[in-house]
């Protein structure tokens, strides 16, 4: 009896040695994701803001440069997109594709100096200024989230509890590929045309 105690003692001290690490990063992982997931949800709020702003931009806009319609159609899709995202993967992209778009208006707007001179144009510009400036760090905080977490499931041994546990990489809110190539500055336009 005395040996069946000892062999069951034995038993559940090697039981534990393996279950509390299994416990361990099972708790790891979830409390990374979540942090993952919470900090997706700021970005999700600051986006908000922005999809709140552009209808607004869009507006004083259209009444100066009504020949730029195309812009103004695929800003609307754009934002309909990230309105009906529902996946994370989902609304990165289609952030991304607003802010291409949300880029090439500012790129449009340079073309109208009686724009850049409206008081409600400079305040809704500045108002999305701002908005931009929060989606960057927001952006930055939820990548660094997403490292601290992707490298925790990826290294071993925490990769092979990973799979076992159906943990799965998550993805980075990368910058857009139009927001990565270098403006061209064309200093002939600004000398008339020569030298």
């Amino acid at each position: 009896m005395r040996s069946l105690l000892v062999a069951l003692g034995i038993l559940l001290f090697l039981a534990l040695i393996f279950i509390f690490p299994l416990i361990s990063f099972y708790n790891n992982a979830i409390a990374k994701r979540e942090a993952i997931r919470n900090q997706f949800s700021q970005i999700d709020v600051v986006l908000k803001r922005r999809y709140d702003l552009i209808p607004n931009l869009v507006s004083t806009v259209k009444g100066v440069a009504i020949q730029e319609q195309e812009i103004f159609l695929k800003i609307a899709e754009a934002r309909t997109k990230y309105g009906s995202a529902i996946t994370t993967e989902d609304k990165i992209k289609a952030a991304n594709e607003l802010e291409g778009f949300l880029s090439r208006l500012l790129v449009i707007v340079e073309n109208y100096p009686q724009l850049r001179s409206s008081e409600s144009f400079l305040k809704l510009m500045d108002e999305l200024s701002g908005t931009e400036n929060r989606i960057a760090v927001e952006r930055r905080r939820y990548n660094e989230k997403v490292r601290e977490y992707n490298t925790f499931i990826k290294t071993f041994p925490n990769n092979i509890l990973a799979n076992l546990f159906g943990f799965k990489e998550e993805p980075y809110f990368e910058t857009p590929q139009v927001e990565r190539e270098v403006p061209k500055v064309d200093f002939e336009n600004l000398r008339g045309g020569g030298k």
